[in-house]
Formats: structure tokens, C-alpha cells, sequence
């Protein structure tokens, strides 16, 4: 009977953990096929874990992590692309919710060709620590160096995408709602360069309790991590329209059925200096 307890309380900690997880698998492997197979591994390793988890997310953040790790080196030593890149769609002819959460995650163009001329290893540290805030404690283990390498490792990832191409031609504006327009362009386009533009070098970006529940992180702190979850998330931008929330500009991204999210801005001297994102189903239902 206790063992039944224990499989159980695995399994419900599994499926509360899952969205963070095919995130950040999602954004390490850019394939909504290899990120379920990689959450699955987790899983499994999970299940035959006996000892006590005193950091349950900890724990299955770094897992997946290095099993994306081992994929991406894979991947790498065969010279293939994944199987689904952005802009096809999955074969499944009816996603389930799951394939739903990908798809609002989904690593935009622009963001994933740059992160695939990053090492794997490159990639991994900027993604753990820039976009999911993990020490670089946590990170040294899984790429096998210390933690000052690891910092180095999403050091040099961050000048490279810093160095990527423009797409479009950056303008830095000097009033509220150019600059809240000028954001929400460069993210519906995928303009790596137009984004870092209009964001302050200390923003920090913020998901409330129910965005988290999404994937979404608790916290984001700098333009070039922030200016990556931008990216991250542009089919969401796609289909914003704007809003103005107690006085603070933002969107909302839509479905067929209403608001998904909300993302407020905070400007300070043409900049944005601060990004909440909210699900709150309450926000969302005014907003409808």
C-alpha cells in the first residue's frame, strides 16, 4: 500500500512539474517530437528513483537538461536537424493539450537559428540560467566543468546572439506607446536586434503564479534573456492586440476562445524596464 502512495505522489509531482519541463526541452531541442521524448526519459527516471527529492523542480530541470544535453551532442556528432523545425506542423492530426502548451512556447525562428550555431553545451547553460534561472552551480554538473566554465559557457552564448544579424532596422523611440508598438513588432517578427533596442539592459520579465503553471518563468532578469523569451513566445505575439491595465500599456495574445495571457509593460526613458506576465484567469476573463 505504501508503495502504491509513493508511485502516486510520483506521478502527481511528474504531471505538476510537466509544463516546465517540455519548456525547457522545447527550447533546448527546438522539436516538439524530442522534447516529449525527452520529458518521457525524465519520467522514467524519476519512477525508478527510490531516495527522497528535496528539490523536486531542481531535480527535474536537470535531469531534462541533461538528457537534452546528450541529444543535442547526438545530434551534433550525426550533423542532423530536427525533425520538426518551426513552421511545420506536428503529424499528430489531433493535438492535445500538451501539443498546445508546445505550440504557445514555441522557440521562434530567428532565436533557434542562433541558438543552433551555439555548442550544445553553449546552449544549455544559456538556456538553464538566462531563461530558467537555474545556478550555475546546478549547470557545472551536467556540462561536466566547473561553475565558473558554465558561467563563461552562457557568457559566450549571449555575445553570440547579442552579435546575430538584424532582420529589421532598430529604432530606439522615445514615447510610451512607440515603444510598446516597437515591442511588439520586433517580437512578431522575430527581430532579435529591434527587441534588445527598446529594452532596458537591467529589465526583468515576471510570471505570476498561473503563467508559471504554463512554462513560463518566475523570473527573467536582463535584455538578452528577456529579449530570448520574447522570442521564445512570438506566436503569441502574433496574435496580440493591445491593452491598458490600471493605467500600464500591454497586450493580450488571443485563441478562439479569449485572452491566454497578458504581458504589462513598465517604460522608463523610452525603455522598457519591466515585463509582467499574468494568467490570471480573472485578469483574462475582464479582458474578454
Amino acid at each position: 500500500m505504501h508503495e502504491k502512495n509513493a508511485e502516486e505522489e510520483r506521478a502527481a509531482l511528474f504531471q505538476a512539474h510537466r509544463p516546465l519541463l517540455l519548456s525547457v526541452a522545447h527550447r533546448m531541442l527546438g522539436s516538439h517530437a524530442e522534447a516529449e521524448d525527452a520529458v518521457q526519459e525524465a519520467w522514467l527516471r524519476l519512477a525508478r528513483t527510490t531516495g527522497e527529492i528535496d528539490n523536486p523542480a531542481g531535480w527535474l530541470t536537470t535531469v531534462t537538461g541533461r538528457i537534452c544535453l546528450d541529444l543535442l551532442r547526438s545530434r551534433t556528432a550525426r550533423r542532423e536537424e530536427p525533425a520538426d523545425r518551426p513552421g511545420t506542423e506536428p503529424a499528430d492530426p489531433a493535438p492535445g493539450p500538451e501539443h498546445h502548451a508546445l505550440t504557445a512556447d514555441a522557440v521562434g525562428v530567428a532565436l533557434l537559428v542562433v541558438l543552433d550555431a551555439l555548442t550544445p553545451a553553449e546552449r544549455l547553460a544559456f538556456v538553464l540560467h538566462d531563461v530558467f534561472a537555474v545556478p550555475f552551480e546546478d549547470i557545472a554538473p551536467i556540462v561536466e566543468r566547473t561553475p565558473a566554465a558554465a558561467r563563461q559557457l552562457a557568457s559566450r552564448a549571449r555575445r553570440r546572439i547579442r552579435g546575430a544579424p538584424a532582420r529589421t532596422t532598430a529604432v530606439v523611440p522615445g514615447h510610451r506607446d512607440e515603444v510598446v508598438d516597437a515591442f511588439l513588432a520586433a517580437a512578431r517578427g522575430g527581430d532579435l536586434t529591434g527587441l534588445l533596442a527598446v529594452l532596458d539592459p537591467g529589465v526583468t520579465a515576471r510570471g505570476d503564479v498561473f503563467a508559471r503553471l504554463h512554462g513560463i518563468p518566475a523570473r527573467t532578469h536582463g535584455a538578452d534573456a528577456v529579449a530570448a523569451q520574447a522570442l521564445a513566445f512570438s506566436r503569441l505575439a502574433r496574435s496580440a492586440r493591445p491593452v491598458l491595465v490600471e493605467g500600464r500599456p500591454g497586450f493580450a495574445s488571443l485563441s478562439a476562445d479569449g485572452p491566454t495571457a497578458v504581458l504589462l509593460l513598465t517604460v522608463a526613458e523610452g525603455r522598457i524596464t519591466g515585463i509582467d506576465i499574468s494568467c490570471d484567469p480573472d485578469l483574462l476573463a475582464a479582458l474578454s
